[in-house]
């Protein structure tokens, strides 16, 4: 699939005669990158229905439709100054241009997942938003059992297209159909079938990458080092990702899922405690993962825990069932508890669509949700006692707390057998499981959003018995800025950086620093957590 559209060679000399032209300085930068932008395409009525200001009238409803923490969609959050919607490839490489030109830091958002919104908010302004949305093309090559897929494609329109060629090939990603596949990639990216297949990142075979020369780079120019980089060292650091070539997976004409919910009078505390030992040794054809919160008893008034064990086993329930007695019979399941079902009818399933939705919803970009949130991330190397599971309890139970989650995501199988330097991310063999913390709120203001924040930075500081430590692992793709953060104008540097570095990539992180120095010695793509070029 042909995804540029810009000849290489011919950037050079647009740089040259776009910097010969002294008349485009204006007042604000902003202005000068509209007027560079226009002189590139030399159409100013085609490029103005891509371009949003704060003048135009649909610059909220643009900038808000990817935003999918409600935290950050307050009248005090920094906006930018643009808002660029390409279509094309050469947009992008003009946009990287006018932004270095005219001194504007840029943010580059595919699906807007990023869970602190360094993808449409910044601090160091005036920033420009490149909005990847209409590069979503996605060309599925059943036959060779790959997929090119562009950047602003979302996870759910990946697997709709793939199903739509071939319904026994898959993708190893993630769960939420509206993430951004440019974003998702960059940082690992995992799913349902990570146990048998790895990560996202771990199946990617050629990529397209802009560079902050404006130069469009596929893996054999940009060299095994960048191209190991992009692939799980996080977005908007090396350059924009336009596109990635990926390998599918293949997967049986019926799948089963399951999903089996216990309380704490239902021997919850048990069977979680179970779980953890048993979750990573399973069969790697199949996943159960966890999901922890709070709902109503059935006794008036009280409130209990809630451990739903969520299931996808490639293949049909009756193979199921004989492994399940084997290995996990605490839990119980039944023939009745299965529902066995096409691969990418368990994509809707695990999400939580109804039974009769049809598979046209996952091209929906629309948020599903619309709440304040804040999440952390740990791994856990060892079975946590069920005195500290009690312990967490009794902080979900607090009454001033309005939904805390956590999702237990397992390991083994492949994950086990991959290298932790094989790219940037670097949990591997020894992780029993990983955590996602996650705190929802609706009430708005600040008393909320400090209180609900506090909360989970409590949980968070109780389980450091019991999680790894030195360093105390984190995910980049829940990215957390409590770990850690960069300098907002100027420099960082390695040893401020390395703080939030090793924890999310460990030993890799020397490795990244080295390419980024390489790659953008000015540190002309960068945010609050993004790879710090060496000072020269």
């Amino acid at each position: 699939m042909e995804m540029a559209s810009l000849n290489s060679s011919l950037l050079p000399l647009l740089f040259i005669l776009l910097s010969s032209f002294s008349w485009l300085t204006l007042a604000h930068p902003h202005e000068d990158f509209l007027q560079c932008l226009s002189f590139h395409f030399q159409d100013s009525t085609a490029i103005s229905k891509l371009i949003y200001t704060v003048r135009s009238s649909s610059y909220s409803s643009v900038l808000q439709f990817s935003v999918q923490n409600h935290r950050f969609n307050t009248t005090s959050d920094p906006k930018p100054a643009v808002i660029f919607t390409p279509t094309n490839v050469s947009h992008v490489q003009a946009a990287i241009y006018c932004s270095r030109k005219q001194n504007l830091h840029i943010r580059i958002r595919s699906g807007g997942h990023d869970y602190e919104g360094l993808s449409y908010v910044s601090y160091s302004l005036p920033f420009v938003i490149v909005d990847l949305i209409n590069l979503r093309k996605v060309a599925v090559d059943a036959r060779h059992k790959t997929a090119w897929v562009q950047a602003g494609a979302s996870l759910g329109e990946l697997y709709y297209r793939i199903a739509e060629k071939n319904r026994t090939l898959a993708f190893p990603a993630g769960i939420w159909p509206t993430i951004g596949v440019g974003g998702h990639i960059s940082g690992g990216g995992y799913g349902m079938i990570m146990r048998k297949y790895g990560l996202a990142a771990d199946n990617v075979i050629d990529a397209q990458l802009i560079d902050v020369k404006g130069r469009i780079l596929d893996r054999s120019s940009m060299g095994e080092d960048l191209f190991w980089a992009i692939r799980g060292g996080g977005g908007n650091t090396f350059g924009v990702v336009v596109a990635w070539k990926l390998k599918l997976v293949p997967v049986p004409p019926t799948v089963t899922v399951f999903t089996v919910p216990r309380t704490l009078e239902q021997n919850a505390t048990k069977l979680v405690h179970r779980w953890q030992s048993v979750a990573s040794k399973l069969h790697k054809d199949l996943t159960i993962a966890l999901v922890l919160r709070r709902i109503n008893s059935s006794e008036e008034g009280k409130t209990t825990i809630l451990a739903a064990f969520t299931s996808l086993f490639l293949g049909g329930v009756d193979r199921l069932l004989p492994l399940m007695q084997e290995s996990f019979p605490e839990l119980g399941l039944v023939k009745e508890d299965c529902i066995e079902m096409s691969w990418i009818e368990s994509v809707l399933y695990v999400v939580g669509f109804p039974s009769n939705a049809s598979s046209d919803v996952l091209l929906g970009r629309t948020p599903l949700t619309n709440r304040n949130f804040k999440g952390k991330s740990d791994y856990v190397e060892e079975p946590m006692p069920e005195t500290a599971l009690e312990g967490i309890w009794e902080r979900f139970l607090e009454a001033d707390i309005d939904t805390p989650q956590m999702v237990w995501a397992p390991y083994g199988g492949k994950m086990d057998e991959i290298s932790e330097t094989s790219i940037p991310f670097s949990h591997r063999s020894g992780n029993l499981y990983k955590i996602q913390h996650l705190v929802f709120w609706d009430e708005e203001g600040n008393e909320a959003s400090n209180r609900h924040i506090s909360w989970i930075r409590r949980l968070y500081d109780y389980l450091t018995p019991y999680v790894s430590k030195n360093p105390r692992a984190a995910y980049v793709n829940y990215r957390d800025l409590d770990i850690g953060i960069n300098n907002i104008q100027g420099n960082t540097s390695y040893r401020q950086a390395s703080i939030w570095g090793i924890k999310y990539f460990d030993n890799n992180f020397d490795m990244l620093v080295s390419v980024k120095t390489r790659v953008d010695p000015t540190n002309f793509f960068r945010n609050e957590q993004s790879i710090p070029p060496l000072s020269s």
